[in-house]
């Protein structure tokens, strides 16, 4: 079972989240490469896990018809 993914660690720039390890930035055992990978929060702000509202967002609605 893969662990838990937490939402807003306290210093994400210290651990590499590549795998399910969770790594020291200086101590990557997975082998996913010399850079550590970036916590989401790190990439998209604090809001990146709550959805998006967009009024352009056809997702939830129906699909177009076919021409």
């Amino acid at each position: 079972m893969a662990k838990k993914f937490p939402l807003h660690p306290a210093h994400p720039e210290r651990i590499c989240w590549g795998c399910d390890k969770y790594c020291s930035v200086d101590e990557l055992r997975c082998g996913n490469g010399s850079d550590r990978t970036q916590h989401p929060i790190e990439l998209f702000g604090p809001g990146w896990a709550e959805p998006e509202s967009d009024s352009n967002d056809f997702t939830a609605t129906t699909p177009p018809a076919a021409p």
